[in-house]
């Protein structure tokens, strides 16, 4: 348990912190994951449609993958290393 003030306000702030990060991050697994189904969908049968829908869906991830590197969620090599094993998977 905290013994001081200071800790015990560093603890609020820690969890105050953690929610906010956690939003993000989920945001980041849910893109991943509807552009993963895609990915595989257009496995299955390549259309036209499923292509454009797997970039649609590819810019999403880049999309919340930077949010969280702007807010220092991510660190961006981490960020760089994660779209580009995104962008290979399309290949």
């Amino acid at each position: 348990m905290p013994q001081t003030k200071s800790h015990i306000k560093n603890i609020k702030i820690i969890l105050r912190n953690r929610s906010r990060n956690k939003k993000y991050k989920l945001a980041i697994k849910k893109a991943v994951k509807h552009y993963l189904i895609s990915i595989k969908q257009n496995l299955d049968n390549n259309n036209k449609e499923n292509i454009s829908m797997c970039y649609n869906n590819l810019s999403l991830v880049y999309k919340n993958i930077d949010k969280a590197v702007k807010k220092k969620i991510l660190h961006k090599n981490t960020a760089s290393r994660r779209k580009s094993k995104f962008a290979n998977m399309i290949k």
